[in-house]
């Protein structure tokens, strides 16, 4: 069961009430979330029959119903029928407190992936200093933690701040294919908002308050070329049969350069100015440390050595990962056959203001044209995505998240783009163009979301928590 918060004088400083906070109720709960293997839907079609979604939702929403001191607050797990659940919490405007604001996280985990470290491992909770270590701590278990404890720091102080509501989704690791059914639904729970804190994003480091200006869209995919209707004995059917695999990379060819991993010209924007000095300021303060934060295998270089132009490619180019390999048996089980059928899990990402379904159209038609040998070639498009580029920010909150910043972590904010995707803000800022938007999140170097050894620095995860306050009581509505 989550543990009560217990802290509520008002006479503490905010980092003194949410560090008492954090210790005693949000870090044992938070560990008790990681042991729950809640997998997003494309990972765990049986789901519903295996419980762990509905059992992590009620965790939260225990916790969120357990913690005192928040006048008003209603906790509800809304489901829609065959939609992971979401949670709710609306929490009313506290002490004349002005404005509509809502705060966006998700619950649903990515998969186990291999190579965590010895002692550690994605469902058993393991925190050593700062770090928190497992899987969906980070991305992006805290969020609601976190966005709850910022509020209740607020009215600990009596602090006037607006109605609150946040939403916690569980199926973005899957592109959020469910929340747009919950958009309908909850349209007029949810209703204009002036200010929309997302809790999901990165950070460029651990030592001040980093808001996300843009985000990549995503194109997900599965390209699969067959040649034969089963298997044949490698040299009898070798100079008459052609390799699916070497189909397969030609027709990758058309859409990626091999040599130099520049990508199919459709897939191109042009850059705002504005974004370039975002990256540029970016680039001069981390350094090499942009380059050094990977886990580089002894001798691998980057693409791009020069900072500036990485994180430029990283937020505003294209790319490509091959995610996923079908058709082919491990090394050591290979057999001296021809297989008949290769396929790959392709996942293009984005530039911000491209639309994806137009990159999908074309992107199927470069892959699928007269293919080689007349061979039959496909490319099944899954659920392609948005990127998201920010408004201009409003004065109010420009000033509001660089004094946080220095108040918080004693340092100024700074913004940039991010190469991920959050399918909520492209929903939400199509159907709200007047929010502002606040997007942040703790996802920093070697924190390693999606991969091994994810794990949460909590130093970071309170400071924000801090600096999301200081933010929602500076909106006042005139």
């Amino acid at each position: 069961m989550p543990r009560p918060a217990t802290t509520s004088s008002s006479a503490l400083s905010t980092e003194g009430f949410l560090s008492d906070l954090w210790r005693q109720s949000i870090v044992p709960t938070l560990c008790d979330f990681i042991r729950i293997p809640n997998k997003s839907p494309s990972f765990d079609p049986e789901w519903t029959s295996h419980g762990y979604m509905h059992k992590a939702v009620r965790l939260l929403a225990e916790w969120c119903e357990a913690t005192s001191g928040i006048t008003g607050k209603s906790v509800e797990v809304f489901e829609l029928p065959g939609r992971t659940p979401t949670l709710l919490v609306d929490v009313p405007a506290f002490a004349g407190g002005s404005g509509n604001i809502l705060i966006y996280g998700h619950y649903d985990k990515q998969p186990e992936f291999s190579g965590w470290r010895s002692g550690l491992s994605p469902w058993e909770p393991v925190l050593d200093g700062e770090r928190l270590y497992g899987r969906g701590g980070a991305d992006d278990g805290y969020a609601v933690f976190a966005a709850l404890a910022a509020i209740a720091a607020l009215q600990a102080r009596e602090i006037p701040h607006g109605r609150c509501l946040l939403l916690i989704e569980g199926c973005e690791e899957s592109g959020s294919f469910d929340l747009p059914h919950y958009m309908t639904a909850l349209r007029k729970r949810i209703g204009v908002p002036d200010l929309l804190v997302c809790l999901d994003a990165e950070c460029g480091t651990y030592d001040r308050l980093w808001s996300t200006s843009s985000l990549r869209g995503m194109l997900p995919g599965v390209l699969s070329v067959n040649v034969l209707t089963e298997g044949q004995h490698s040299g009898a059917a070798g100079g008459i049969v052609p390799s699916s695999f070497r189909i397969l990379r030609s027709v990758m060819e058309r859409v990626e350069n091999a040599a130099t991993g520049a990508l199919h010209d459709c897939l191109h924007v042009q850059i705002p100015q504005v974004a370039r000095e975002q990256i540029r300021a970016v680039a001069e303060l981390l350094g090499e440390d942009v380059l050094r934060k990977f886990p580089w295998a002894p001798g691998a270089e980057p693409e791009e050595a020069d900072t500036y132009l990485a994180l430029l490619a990283n937020a505003w180019h294209p790319s490509l990962a091959t995610t996923g390999i079908g058709g082919a048996p491990l090394p050591q089980d290979a057999g001296n056959t021809l297989r008949p059928a290769t396929s790959v899990k392709l996942v293009f990402r984005l530039p911000p203001t491209l639309d994806a379904n137009t990159a999908a159209n074309a992107i199927r038609l470069v892959l699928e044209d007269n293919p080689p040998y007349s061979a039959p070639v496909s490319f099944a498009v899954e659920t392609p995505q948005t990127g998201w580029y920010a408004p201009e920010t409003a004065p109010w909150l420009n000033t509001a998240i660089q004094s946080a910043s220095q108040r918080h972590f004693g340092k100024p904010s700074l913004a940039m783009g991010m190469g991920g995707t959050i399918p909520f803000l492209r929903m939400l800022g199509k159907t709200f163009p007047l929010t502002q938007f606040l997007v942040t999140g703790v996802l920093g170097p070697h924190s390693n979301a999606h991969g091994p050894n994810e794990f949460l620095h909590l130093g970071t995860a309170l400071r924000l928590s801090a600096c999301v306050g200081d933010v929602i009581a500076a909106l006042k509505k005139t």
